[in-house]
């Protein structure tokens, strides 16, 4: 079911996305060479414990999920596409490194996610960075009222196309309020002016993720990392977005 937020709804939506986009900072900022994802994941634990927030991820137990998430961000490295399950591995230089964490305060949960390089950068990947941020940018200023949720899939995906993406369209972005998860899906390609009419109210979180040579994905033995067919690496954004009569408001912006 689909739910619109109120305006006043929006706004006690703002400290779940300052928390979310603050926890996203932190963990981005202590993931060095030589750290541990497991560090990272407590770091991530710590903060939610300062907060007061809730975790949505560590029961989190979906229809694809092996068994409940047990962590509290997924960490997906290198050829990890999404829901990397963090575990004993030490980044190492050059290591692509996506970081996705929702949680929920006051009630409200917000939704977001980066991806960086760890130590030294390679041109391919930042690339492949710079264009999932440009797909979202793209995205988010299509979420407009009167527009179509195909607008803001076509916004991504010409993203895509204009680096030779292939595009997955099993997992995209999807609404947000009082759960991590909840209708609309938000795929991350489609046609200009079909499907849903957004309306103010719709909060979402829209989330490109590429792969520059596959929308082929695996699922990892840990039952939740998804891992690219080909080895390849891979790069996700993600924010939080308030559809509303002025223009959509970016929950999750980070400094």
């Amino acid at each position: 079911m689909i739910e619109l937020r109120t305006p006043a709804e929006i706004d006690q939506m703002r400290p779940a996305g300052r928390f979310v986009a603050s926890v996203i900072s932190a963990t981005s900022a202590a993931a060095d060479v030589g750290v541990n994802l497991l560090d990272l994941d407590a770091l991530a634990h710590e903060m939610i414990r300062a907060e007061g927030a809730t975790s949505c991820y560590i029961d989190y137990h979906p229809s694809f999920g092996g068994s409940p998430f047990g962590k509290v961000i997924c960490t997906s490295v290198n050829d990890a596409a999404l829901h990397g399950l963090p575990h004993d591995y030490v980044l190492r230089d050059g290591d692509m490194l996506s970081l996705d964490f929702a949680a929920s305060v006051n009630g409200w949960v917000c939704d977001s996610a980066t991806t960086i390089i760890v130590g030294t950068p390679r041109p391919d990947d930042l690339a492949l960075i710079a264009a999932t941020e440009r797909a979202l940018a793209a995205g988010i200023q299509q979420a407009r009222v009167g527009k179509r949720m195909g607008d803001i899939s076509a916004a991504i995906g010409d993203v895509a196309a204009e680096a030779s993406y292939p595009v997955n369209l099993d997992f995209g972005g999807h609404g947000v309020g009082r759960t991590m998860h909840g209708d609309p899906h938000v795929p991350n390609d489609g046609r200009p002016g079909r499907g849903l009419k957004l309306r103010a109210g719709l909060v979402i979180a829209i989330e490109p993720w590429f792969i520059p040579d596959t929308d082929e994905i695996y699922t990892d033995d840990d039952g939740w990392t998804l891992r690219s067919s080909t080895g390849t690496r891979a790069a996700h954004a993600e924010h939080t977005v308030a559809i509303t009569a002025a223009g959509p408001i970016v929950l999750t912006a980070r400094d």
